[in-house]
């Protein structure tokens, strides 16, 4: 086992593009690190000089203490998983998963015991004489890390493996990869755009944007205290609610203004955020999604809204409101580094699936006031001061 750490790590390709800006991330040993972010982020061409395959172009890379910058990729003593599983068609799984071991020139018993072993491991006992054709994809995703498991390496590393599998497969592979991880023990970078799959995998994880780290910490953290506005619409499904808002003062307290409705901060979030701005001042008011109730009257946090469209889940509906008095104010559920945010009246709240909802209703929803988030409205950066 060993730690990995980029030390402002980064990659410039041909034509001055900046893929990756100085990267720093520690990622302990046995840990479970998921790089996630939105295409083009950076996060593959990290996790590639990791493994070798790109050139650093500045910074220090070190496995186990030791710096590995100009190390070669075989020489790195870390197992690499695809997206696709690249698995040997005219092998068997055995033969696929032991090949490796047999360019090193292992004895065969050797061999055999670690592939029988790491068979056990993944639930392929039964199908080691089987060609890959026989298998199915989540089969195959297995092998492949078989393949990788069998070397015994310093760290895992994968490169978004579930992309190619069916929804349900990816629930399934999701929860089999984390049980194998924690019982191997080994470092492990994980590469995915997708955010659930961060939430529900990693020990902790690293959002990534223009190739830069944007914040690092366990899930539920990045989900309940988001360092930025990036952060808090990328990380939840359906994401953050983020309104542009106005600061005011209201009968000496600080309040702010969505469109022609005014909304007092409760005293808690005086002494823990930096609130006292100008009157005036623009600012970004966030709300989960699931923070959001419907109720009857005034009373609290309230907001008056209009009902614009319902989808019904099952176990849960999304209510897409738009605020009274508003144009422009709410950012866009299409939270997309690459584009920029377009501002639709728009607030989604989740209900049970009970609520009796109609597109065109009048409808007061109140905004839970422990789960409210306040973020600059020019660098995106949250008021908080300092993360609980």
């Amino acid at each position: 086992m060993a730690e990995i750490t980029f030390s402002e790590i980064t990659k410039v390709f041909d034509g001055n593009v900046t893929a990756v800006d100085r990267l720093d991330l520690h990622v302990a040993e046995g840990e479970f690190m998921v790089l996630v972010g939105p295409s083009g982020c950076g996060k593959t061409t990290a996790l590639r000089m990791l493994a070798g395959l790109e050139e650093i172009s500045s910074g220090t890379l070190s496995i186990g203490g030791r710096v590995v910058n100009n190390v070669l990729p075989k020489d790195r003593d870390v197992a690499m998983v695809f997206q696709n599983y690249a698995l040997y068609p005219h092998m068997s799984v055995a033969q696929n998963m032991g090949f490796a071991l047999k360019v090193r020139k292992e004895p065969k018993v050797e061999i055999e015991r670690k592939v029988a072993e790491a068979a056990g491991i993944l639930r392929l006992s039964e199908y080691l004489d089987r060609r890959p054709k026989a298998l199915s994809g989540g089969q195959r995703q297995r092998v492949a890390m078989g393949r990788a498991i069998v070397r015994s390496p310093q760290a895992f590393l994968m490169d978004e493996p579930l992309s190619n599998l069916d929804a349900q497969l990816r629930v399934e592979m999701r929860l089999e990869i984390a049980r194998i991880q924690r019982l191997l023990g080994v470092a492990t970078v994980y590469v995915t755009h997708d955010q659930i799959e961060a939430m529900t995998m990693g020990d902790r994880v690293a959002v990534m944007r223009g190739g830069q780290l944007q914040q690092v910490a366990p899930p539920q953290q990045l989900y309940d205290f988001p360092a930025n506005e990036f952060v808090a619409g990328f990380m939840g499904s359906p994401p953050m609610n983020l309104l542009r808002a106005r600061a005011v003062i209201f009968e000496n307290r600080p309040a702010v203004t969505l469109g022609s409705q005014r909304v007092v901060v409760p005293d808690r979030y005086t002494a823990s955020h930096d609130l006292v701005r100008p009157d005036g001042d623009e600012l970004v008011l966030g709300i989960r999604p699931e923070d959001i109730e419907i109720v009857e009257g005034d009373g609290g946090l309230s907001l008056e809204t209009r009902v614009e469209r319902c989808e019904a889940l099952g176990s849960e509906i999304l209510v897409h409101l738009s605020l009274a008095g508003a144009s422009e104010t709410v950012s866009s559920l299409a939270y997309d580094a690459d584009v920029a945010v377009s501002r639709l009246p728009v607030l989604v709240a989740r209900v049970g699936p009970q609520s009796r909802v109609t597109v065109g209703d009048t409808l007061r929803v109140r905004l839970n006031d422990e789960r409210l988030h306040f973020f600059d409205a020019r660098s995106g950066v949250s008021l908080r001061r300092e993360t609980p």
